[in-house]
């Protein structure tokens, strides 16, 4: 009997779709350049004689130091190394970093940035998101993300919206997935980080799944969906209808 080739589930097929063609594509505007303003949070570009202070008191110093254990860089014990950082990876690494305010008392409560901005192809990721004791598992904390992900989808056209997170973080894997990013795979020995091998989730929304994530978004913040407690009556993922493959 002669040899057979071998075939495999992850084989590409045969014929190649189509291409998607985008013949009035223009690069997009870069995120981050203003202030975002929802009913409940409000972020505004890191200015650090503006927000400095109060960053540091959420996400800084020792007792916030558990707060980067799975990000490349931090804990930072001084205000100075914090500041540092940030003016490094606005100039060098192109990002555009967000302090997320109370829009109630204007109160600092963490951060979030835009990075690894692709402008030429509509694409960005949300990244260090560094949320302070107050801030986690909050109304405010969702919001800042879908303030962002409004930003770029509605206002700049963008076509992706990235989320990686160290594949050992459950916590960041979970709150992905809640809120509307599809997992795409697992680069393996993907970065050696603060002397450990990392595993790199990658998560993404696209342009086209998008309207279905605003409107669960939309519906999940409005106030009729909280109870006197401020407690939820619908959970964010069962407004939102299950992805097509």
């Amino acid at each position: 009997m002669p040899d057979l080739p071998l075939e495999h589930p992850s084989d590409p097929p045969t014929e190649p779709p189509p291409p998607i063609l985008l013949p009035e594509w223009r690069p997009r505007p870069t995120p981050g350049e203003r202030t975002l303003i929802g009913r409940c949070a409000r972020l505004e570009p890191l200015d650090w004689r503006v927000q400095g202070a109060g960053l540091f008191d959420a996400v800084g110093g020792e007792h916030a130091a558990h707060l980067w254990r799975y990000i490349p860089s931090g804990p930072f014990p001084a205000a100075g190394d914090l500041r540092g950082f940030f003016e490094h990876a606005r100039t060098e690494e192109n990002w555009r970093p967000l302090a997320i305010l109370s829009a109630s008392d204007d109160r600092v409560l963490g951060s979030a940035s835009f990075m690894r901005i692709r402008e030429a192809h509509g694409s960005a990721e949300v990244g260090c998101v560094v949320f302070g004791a107050e801030l986690k598992r909050s109304t405010i904390a969702t919001e800042a993300i879908a303030l962002m992900a409004a930003h770029l989808f509605d206002e700049l056209g963008y076509r992706r919206f990235e989320w990686k997170c160290n594949n050992a973080n459950l916590a960041s894997r979970r709150a992905a997935e809640r809120l509307g990013f599809r997992f795409e795979g697992v680069f393996r020995n993907d970065m050696v980080v603060k002397g450990e091998s990392r595993d790199t989730a990658w998560y993404a929304m696209t342009d086209t799944d998008w309207p279905a994530i605003r409107s669960a978004f939309e519906a999940w913040l409005h106030p009729g969906n909280f109870d006197a407690h401020g407690r939820q009556k619908e959970r964010l993922a069962s407004l939102r209808p299950e992805p097509r493959t």
